[in-house]
């Protein structure tokens, strides 16, 4: 079976991700992401990029990744938002980059603030999606309001023809994520981050079984696997276990669809 890891990060040479790679049994090298991949037959992953926006100042290889640009919030910085926006728009010009990424509760801006406006209205004319971070954050400095699920009702309500995607399902807000799914069109999500480190898939099914049976249940209720794609937000996890944990979850005759056609489609990735 064919995976498209829909979410993931990656930084060559950074000593955090460096640390987070060994917690969740991996190494932070292109030959080990090279190596995994062939391993767990993931053929591309998109990297939900943190660098900064300069079009030179990304530099994935392009045989096995594919990007979206991070709209970190030093960029929405009043002096250098044109510049955000135009950079964002030579991004959307290359195949390679396949969408944009918004940073909602590291950024302390609403989804329908107008600071946003120009990038969506990008999104729309390159036809390409954006993925927006939801849910729990990663530091105690980002703001959870920010990144609450309803927020993107609003912003999928005004930008009807941009797809948008909700990354980690809103977790834990799994109700509320899938009353945005079920609700609009326009709104996918992905399933990464929502486990950390190198884990025994056994051992969590049963001492997560709330958890897990709360996720099965607020996926279901969406009524379109359809919306959902595999994705691990690497280097956070470990990527045998991550795969092997959904395919407990996600029924088995959507697999084929979770782990690859889904982000296909809604990424414009096609046959590579």
């Amino acid at each position: 079976m064919k995976i498209i890891d829909a979410h993931i990060h990656y930084q060559k040479s950074n000593p955090h991700f460096d640390l987070l790679a060994q917690q969740a049994g991996h190494e932070n090298t292109e030959k080990h992401l090279r190596d995994t991949f062939a391993k767990e037959g993931i053929c591309r992953a998109i990297v939900m990029s943190n660098l900064r926006m300069e079009a030179d100042g990304i530099n994935y290889p392009p045989d096995f990744l594919s990007y979206c640009a991070g709209i970190g919030h030093d960029a929405l910085d009043d002096d250098k938002i044109d510049h955000s926006v135009e950079m964002a728009d030579l991004h959307l010009q290359s195949e390679q980059c396949v969408g944009l990424k918004i940073y909602a509760g590291y950024s302390h801006f609403y989804l329908d603030d107008p600071v946003y406006a120009p990038f969506y209205e990008l999104a729309q004319r390159y036809a390409k999606p954006v993925a927006v971070h939801m849910g729990v954050t990663a530091h105690a400095r980002a703001l959870l309001e920010y990144a609450h699920p309803m927020m993107m009702d609003r912003v999928a309500v005004a930008y009807p023809k941009v797809q948008f995607v909700m990354c980690h399902f809103g977790n834990p807000w799994l109700m509320d994520a899938a009353a945005v799914l079920e609700k609009n069109h326009n709104v996918a999500a992905d399933l990464s981050g929502l486990i950390a480190g190198n884990f025994d898939v056994d051992a969590y099914m049963r001492g997560f079984h709330g958890y897990v049976e709360q996720l099965k249940t607020w996926i279901h209720y969406v009524e379109n696997y359809d919306k959902f794609m595999f994705g691990t937000d690497w280097p956070l996890t470990n990527f045998g276990s991550y795969i092997s944990l959904f395919k407990h979850i996600i029924p088995w005759k959507h697999h084929e669809g979770f782990f690859y056609g889904n982000a296909a489609r809604i990424y414009g990735l096609g046959e590579r």
